[in-house]
């Protein structure tokens, strides 16, 4: 049995269905999370002094953790790492703010640098929402392997047999290749169409999105190459919720954030955030820095990258996928077969090789699993060990890659991840 066959996928004829089951799902958080449990005991007196102590010992953590790592022989790279981190946001175009976890087993460690928001002064704390750009399509794996190793798709599923209606150009492309970017499916992020409606905060439905792309060829026969592509995650949500009848922001509560007690992460369809969350600003590497944190519709990219997290949601929620906690057998065999040289956006450290919504990162300290991701405003890398017992997160509060903004800084982002790896390996 998989660790989270006690969420059983319900299923949800109508629309009114689909709401009742969403709330019973919210609702749950509250009847089985800490919160009933607490709330009595905390304004008792003995409970008051536990939570005292609670928060003395949280406040301390980073202070704690780092005397462990010393003693455990790992301080020299918690350094290094600390040290990188602030050189970054010094970089040309540098983000005003970073925030990192290392976990070591149950050894966490937070580095924090900078600031979450320019105007205020106010420094980025671990439960602050940021934008996860293509992190989330690691969110788009968890659901539809989830739903191979249920039985209720297969990787060998085509687009003309579960999407029909989708341009007959596609029919042949299968699951398996959206999810490993080999469909050969034009990216709907280069087409003018999408840019333009990005500019003026359009809303876009996935079928919108699918039509600024529909009338292009495919960039080559499906299987036949690797090109990274945001619209392949799009057809993957939609597969999801063709074979379930539900709505892919309900199959994420189901299969992902509720399981994993993910509080703090959410699929947003809007322009806002809710606070606290770390302000995102463009990479502007002379002059003032924008405030873009909230300038785009999340709708035109729904499951390609519309999510919202916090640092620690991310963390548990990458221990558990990229440590084989969510599905097992066949399907993780499949997952974790890796198309060589095939490189994520950004592209992370080390050798990049790309597996089934899963993305295999062979540093000089070793190799983790993960994905990383890039929204304006923000920059994300989500990693760990094989087996999900180190690994390392770190948000950036502006967007670097190698096309946008100062190259160098790009690259100065890469060694500062490569560095925030090491840390999770050091013994």
């Amino acid at each position: 049995m998989q660790p989270f066959d006690r969420f059983p996928l319900a299923t949800a004829s109508s629309d009114s269905d689909q709401r009742k089951l969403k709330i019973d799902v919210l609702l749950n958080h509250f009847r089985t999370g800490l919160v009933c449990a607490f709330i009595p005991f905390f304004f008792s007196k003995k409970g008051a002094a536990v939570a005292a102590l609670i928060f003395a010992a949280t406040a301390s953590l980073g202070a704690a953790t780092g005397e462990n790592a010393e003693t455990g022989g790992t301080g020299k790279a918690d350094a290094a790492f600390d040290k990188t981190l602030g050189q970054l946001i010094g970089e040309p175009g540098g983000p005003p703010g970073a925030i990192a976890v290392v976990q070591r087993g149950h050894d966490v460690k937070v580095f924090r640098k900078g600031v979450a928001d320019q105007k205020t002064g106010v420094p980025i704390r671990g439960f602050d929402r940021f934008r996860i750009g293509s992190v989330g399509k690691a969110f788009s794996g968890a659901v539809a392997l989830q739903l191979v190793a249920q039985g209720k798709l297969s990787l060998s599923d085509t687009i003309g047999q579960r999407l029909p209606t989708l341009p007959a150009a596609w029919h042949n492309v299968t699951l398996g290749q959206l999810l490993n970017h080999t469909s050969g499916l034009p990216n709907f992020t280069n087409a003018p169409g999408w840019q333009r409606a990005a500019q003026e905060g359009e809303y876009l439905s996935p079928m919108d999105v699918i039509g600024l792309v529909s009338a292009q060829p495919l960039a080559f026969p499906p299987g036949s190459s690797y090109a990274y592509s945001n619209t392949d995650n799009i057809v993957v949500g939609l597969f999801a919720e063709m074979a379930t009848g539900l709505s892919y922001d309900l199959l994420l509560y189901q299969l992902a954030f509720d399981p994993l007690r993910l509080r703090r992460t959410v699929m947003s369809l809007g322009f806002s955030m809710q606070a606290p969350f770390v302000h995102g600003y463009d990479n502007n590497a002379t002059g003032e820095r924008d405030d873009i944190s909230e300038a785009l519709n999340m709708s035109e990219v729904w499951a390609a990258g519309a999510q919202i997290s916090s640092l620690f949601d991310l963390n548990r929620f990458i221990r558990a996928y990229a440590g084989g906690k969510l599905f097992g057998g066949a399907t993780r065999a499949a997952q974790t077969h890796f198309v060589p040289g095939g490189e994520s956006e950004p592209k992370g450290p080390g050798e990049n090789s790309a597996g089934l919504a899963l993305f295999k990162y062979d540093t000089r300290c070793g190799t983790v699993y993960g994905h990383t991701g890039n929204f304006p405003g923000y920059t994300t890398i989500a990693v760990s060990s094989p087996d999900g017992r180190r690994s390392f997160v770190m948000l950036v509060s502006t967007h670097l890659d190698k096309k946008t903004g100062v190259p160098a800084t790009f690259q100065f982002w890469r060694r500062t991840a490569e560095d925030g790896v090491c840390a999770a390996f050091a013994r």
